[in-house]
């Protein structure tokens, strides 16, 4: 099948839109945005609002300013949980760091046995050695320099490494001990810790490549604990595909990482302010008064 729809202009796409059913109110306001939101990136919006989708037709009533505040929405909910995300990013790289050298020296990471016959260490250093290699921070060049080894010491090379392989090098750690001891750290088992990385780092990669989050349905899941913080356990929805959860562990390390923190408030009030139907998220009916979000009331 050949593709034969032809570019049109910004003034075109409202008038397609509004014999779509879209109620436009105020047309020149509508294509100013459509010149700077992709009209496809738009779209992944309004399908939320589409009555018949092989028609692309809309809900009696549905304005472009419903579709607008609903994008606005999931730009400021991907910075925030980009916010979160960055906390417990830079907690796990410390602890990483911190438990590896302790068992196997200051240049653990160069220890392939320190890992699994499975992982591919080759690659590991590599990526570790072209990012150090690549890195404008004057500090770490300094120390690179200053030494004759292949990398830094593993508290230096953690600051450098992807989120991607920070997961994976984890994940691969040889010992179970060792990985218990960093998941003690957040009072979780070594897999529920392993597999809410490889999701965060795929939930991070959405947020950082500004993709939608509202009403995504996510390929990988995280494997959620059974047994632990009560807290934790009685706030999961049974929605697993959706982003609720992921709301819940992230809030969960974050009362852990930063107990003095506000995030499950600005959370509340980013849904509050753009009054959005949460439950397209996975959101249980009662979410609120789940006890990991008690203390937003």
């Amino acid at each position: 099948m050949q593709f034969s729809k032809a570019p049109i202009t910004f003034e075109k796409q409202v008038e397609l839109l509004e014999k779509r059913g879209l109620v436009i109110n105020n047309k020149k306001s509508a294509a100013f945005y459509l010149s700077h939101i992709n009209y496809y990136r738009l779209g992944t919006y309004w399908w939320a609002f589409t009555e018949d989708h092989q028609n692309h037709t809309f809900k009696s009533g549905t304005t472009f300013e419903q579709v607008l505040n609903l994008y606005s929405f999931d730009r400021e909910l991907r910075l925030l949980l980009l916010d979160a995300i960055e906390r417990i990013e830079v907690s796990m790289r410390t602890q990483w760091a911190y438990h590896l050298a302790k068992k196997h020296g200051s240049h653990a990471h160069l220890d392939s046995e320190a890992f699994t016959s499975k992982f591919n260490h080759e690659d590991f250093i590599s990526n570790i050695c072209t990012e150090i290699q690549r890195t404008s921070d004057t500090n770490i060049k300094r120390q690179n320099s200053k030494y004759k080894e292949q990398t830094p010491a593993i508290w230096i090379v953690a600051e450098v490494m992807s989120f991607g392989w920070l997961s994976r090098s984890y994940d691969a750690i040889g010992r179970r001990a060792l990985k218990n001891d960093i998941a003690d750290s957040y009072k979780v088992k070594e897999t529920i810790l392993s597999s809410f990385l490889h999701h965060i780092t795929t939930v991070r990669n959405i947020c950082a490549h500004h993709c939608r989050l509202y009403n995504r349905d996510f390929t990988f899941t995280m494997k959620l604990p059974t047994n632990g913080d009560r807290v934790l356990l009685n706030s999961f929805s049974g929605t697993t595909k959706q982003l609720y959860n992921t709301l819940v562990m992230c809030a969960y390390f974050m009362d852990l990482i930063s107990p003095n923190h506000h995030w499950k408030q600005k959370l509340a009030s980013l849904i509050d302010t753009y009054n959005i139907d949460v439950t397209e998220m996975g959101f249980p009916e009662n979410w609120q008064e789940l006890p990991i979000w008690n203390s937003i009331k």
